[in-house]
């Protein structure tokens, strides 16, 4: 054999071997649509992708994520035409991208194939996509025009043939764990797959974080010795049979036990990969989906899902911390479209993330216990990789400023914290300033407003007990109390709105009575003495005159040693008085001008506006 006869029998064997990759290069760009942390998830979703709008090739990427794109196309241009059409049909996310292949390493999708080889034109994509044509179907009342042509016959029926059952795998026990120099000498007669397979299972125990390149340099060995040391192997960093069969075995156990699946909850808006082999679905119950713990796991799963406005958003933030299953230590983190909430305590753990965008709050809650806290790093990692907000949501029963959010609508079903105590309070701004008594603040580590919205005591007059508010988080409440001008004539009826059962009801209740004298019992000119039946919930409520005017806010009953009040007999602390207060808090209140009476139905409806719950927790 001539010399160049060789060279170009080898030239032709390069251009065998090597006609896809070459193919491949030149179709350098893609619509680049999401990355996963894990293969198994990068699979699921290819495995969707590729059903609904085909083209799809997956690729190992820096970081040991698996990323996946739509093409490849000739053109940048072509590759950003086709990421409009997918994004204008809500296919994929907004924010994908054209990207070419330079940032693409191992290809895992398809899976044992090659990304196609030729760029993807337009033509060539509508004729892809070209539906087959429908046959019609004469019926009796249409009379047949054109012949039909009968069906072949079916083939017949394959005969089957039995196989033999693939054999048991051998007890660990069983398989030898060859000294260093052996153990050396197998790794190097492993496949590719073979040595990608031990870095995956690695990166799925935590030992690996490079990437899925099946070249074993100094992070791969590492990571081996690490792993041979966690499970009492001798850290040479190279695997004998045994040691290798107990990694892979046991990532294929974990992984089966898993049972990672995609879950598309239509009603929720949520597309997102969950652990089916240890939560299923149970209910919805807004603003949650609820799944249960299945096989023992201990784990739960809910998918929040509501509409809401900033407001809102904050508010729900406040109210999932007085769920019984999130612990009140660990960290927490809010900006103004998202949050995320880690409980930790001896018993529990809860890990919530959510984020507001267009008018919708969705977001997981992962709950679970202290021993499975290895389970729930892997599944959170999951899950955060895969969430995805589809059309859709969760009818809602919230409201979108303080006072018409109701912790009990937010998490029915789900076991919520008391607080320590519970009273009245009524803004009194724009801003959401909120004035209570002083005894409702006493001694509390946390004041909410309406449970939803954190507040800071901004003053205090132990004397009248009047007590301001003012929310960490500026409300734009529907009203706001207007203070009377000059107090009603004694014998004229009054209303007081307040939450009279404490939190048991979310909207406050009127109650009825009159003014009986403009004075305390002492003389004390700042109260007023009210003939009207209370409960300790009332305390802090305003104080309403027949023109809907705010005249007081009404007074915790005062001890009287060795006397006991008629039940009808309570105080008010006067407008004038709280007025005063409110000035020197840096508050400007506001007067009514309002010179006609209001009937019931009408204050009923405003007082609920600026009537808030105000709640102490230790």
């Amino acid at each position: 054999m001539t010399d160049r006869l060789a060279k170009a029998i080898f030239a032709a064997l390069l251009a065998i071997v090597f006609a896809p990759v070459a193919a491949l290069a030149q179709a350098t760009h893609w619509v680049q649509i999401e990355a996963h942390a894990t293969l198994r998830t990068a699979e699921e979703f290819a495995t969707r992708y590729e059903q609904r709008i085909g083209q799809i090739a997956g690729f190992r990427i820096a970081g040991g994520w698996y990323a996946l794109a739509v093409g490849p196309f000739a053109t940048a241009d072509a590759a950003e035409a086709r990421r409009s059409e997918l994004i204008a049909a809500r296919e994929i996310r907004e924010d994908s991208y054209v990207t070419d292949n330079t940032i693409y390493g191992q290809q895992f999708w398809p899976v044992g194939g090659q990304a196609p080889s030729a760029p993807v034109t337009a033509a060539g994509r509508d004729a892809a996509q070209t539906p087959a044509p429908v046959i019609e179907v004469p019926t009796a009342e249409t009379p047949v025009t054109e012949p039909i042509v009968a069906p072949e016959p079916a083939p017949a029926e394959p005969e089957v043939i039995a196989t033999p059952a693939a054999p048991a795998q051998p007890a660990l026990a069983d398989l030898p764990d060859e000294p260093l120099a052996e153990a050396r000498r197998l790794e190097a007669q492993l496949s590719r797959d073979e040595r990608a397979e031990i870095q995956v299972a690695l990166q799925w125990y935590g030992f690996y974080r490079g990437g899925i390149d099946a070249a074993f340099g100094p992070g791969t060995r590492g990571a081996i010795q690490n792993w041979q040391r966690a499970n009492n192997f001798e850290p040479t960093g190279f695997l004998s049979t045994r040691a290798r069969a107990t990694l892979i075995r046991g990532y294929e156990s974990a992984v089966a036990r898993y049972a990672f699946g995609p879950f598309r909850d239509e009603a929720a808006g949520i597309e997102i990969t969950l652990p089916l082999g240890m939560v299923e679905f149970d209910h919805h119950e807004t603003p949650f989906a609820h799944f249960r713990s299945i096989n023992d796991s201990g784990m739960r799963v809910l998918l929040i899902s509501q509409e809401g406005t900033q407001s809102t958003f904050y508010g729900l933030y406040e109210i999932l911390q007085t769920l019984e299953v999130i612990p009140l230590e660990g960290e927490r983190d809010r900006s103004r479209t998202s949050f995320t909430i880690d409980g930790r305590s001896a018993t529990q753990r809860a890990h919530v993330e959510a984020r507001l965008n267009d008018g919708q709050i969705k977001g997981w809650i992962l709950l679970w216990g202290p021993s499975a806290d290895a389970d729930a790093e892997v599944i959170m990692a999951t899950m955060r990789d895969s969430f995805r907000p589809i059309a859709g949501v969760l009818p809602s029963s919230a409201g979108a400023t303080a006072s018409t959010v109701a912790r009990r609508d937010l998490v029915s079903g789900l076991e919520v914290r008391r607080p320590e105590r519970s009273r009245s309070g009524f803004f009194v701004d724009s801003t959401g300033t909120v004035v209570t008594t002083a005894e409702a603040v006493a001694m509390c580590d946390r004041v909410t407003i309406d449970e939803a919205y954190r507040a800071r005591v901004a003053a205090v007059d132990e004397a009248l007990g009047v007590a301001v508010l003012t929310p960490e988080d500026p409300l734009v409440p529907l009203a706001f109390a207007q203070f009377a001008a000059a107090s009603p004539a004694p014998g004229s009826e009054i209303r007081v709105s307040g939450f009279s059962y404490q939190d048991t009801l979310t909207r406050p209740i009127v109650s009825f009575g009159s003014l009986s004298e403009m004075t305390g019992l002492n003389g004390e000119a700042e109260l007023r003495r009210l003939t009207l039946a209370a409960e300790p919930g009332d305390t802090g409520g305003p104080v309403f005159d027949p023109n809907g005017a705010v005249m007081g806010m009404l007074l915790p009953r005062p001890e009287t040693p060795g006397r006991i009040l008629p039940d009808d007999v309570n105080f008010a602390v006067s407008s004038e008085a709280i007025q005063s207060v409110l000035t020197g808090a840096g508050t400007r209140p506001s007067v009514s001008r309002n010179a006609s009476p209001v009937s019931a139905e009408m204050l009923t409806r405003m007082s609920g506006d600026l009537t808030v719950l105000v709640s102490c927790w230790n």
